[in-house]
């Protein structure tokens, strides 16, 4: 690749890679890193040979669940988006890992069997973008009910600060963004989950105070980001 920074699928954001590079120990703390991912509609291994998977698939079989068992991460959610209200890309797939560190997502890519897997995933992605998230609150496990989940990521226009959601949105979780790591040079503010009546979904694409957002439906394979939320640093 000419320039390591450039990747097929998205762009290194340096501030954010220096940045957390150079957390001590007691600053690193956990984060959840969410990854909104777009494939290909067939795979390419970059050999000139006819593939015979989608890039889904070849996502599929990159899943590199037993490094991350071994780094400490867990999977709070992982589903597959079902409607789209808001965004220019057409996302299909989201993801969230809580990593127990920064410096463990970034020991996790030197790693040989990491390494192996991740062809899969150069093969199948056309577009994604990875971000790193804290909490700020977690809704209550006894209201939140279950099914599929409403996220929001949203950045705020300039001074501003975002409007009351409308009623029929039941909280699940909310982030604030401590950077993109990487993405399409697009910067973000805070992600939310929520459950959402259905006839409130369309009025979320219009909230007072932001400038631009992405919002879709997932239907959870995994989800427990309340529990991820509430047990972090256990």
């Amino acid at each position: 690749m000419a320039n390591p920074l450039e990747y097929p699928f998205g762009t290194i954001n340096t501030e954010t890679a220096g940045r957390w590079l150079h957390l001590s120990p007691e600053e690193d703390r956990e984060v959840w890193m969410l990854n909104l991912m777009k494939y290909k509609p067939v795979a390419d291994y970059g050999d000139g040979s006819a593939s015979t998977i989608s890039g889904r698939e070849a996502d599929d079989i990159y899943a590199p669940t037993a490094v991350l068992a071994d780094l400490g991460a867990t999977v709070p959610l992982f589903g597959d988006v079902t409607h789209q209200v808001a965004d220019h890309v057409a996302w299909e797939r989201i993801g969230i890992v809580r990593y127990p560190s920064r410096a463990s997502f970034f020991a996790m890519q030197n790693r040989d069997d990491f390494q192996k897997q991740y062809v899969h995933k150069e093969a199948g992605m056309e577009t994604t973008i990875v971000m790193g998230c804290v909490p700020v609150s977690a809704g209550d496990p006894g209201d939140a009910g279950s099914g599929p989940v409403v996220m929001r990521v949203r950045r705020f226009a300039e001074g501003a600060v975002p409007g009351d959601d409308p009623e029929g949105v039941v909280p699940v979780a909310h982030f604030s963004v401590d950077g993109v790591i990487l993405g399409d040079g697009r910067t973000w503010d805070d992600v939310r989950f929520d459950r959402v009546d259905e006839a409130t979904l369309p009025l979320l694409a219009g909230t007072d105070g932001v400038a631009e957002q992405v919002v879709v439906v997932v239907d959870p394979l995994l989800e427990d980001l309340i529990g991820s939320i509430v047990t972090a640093g256990a």
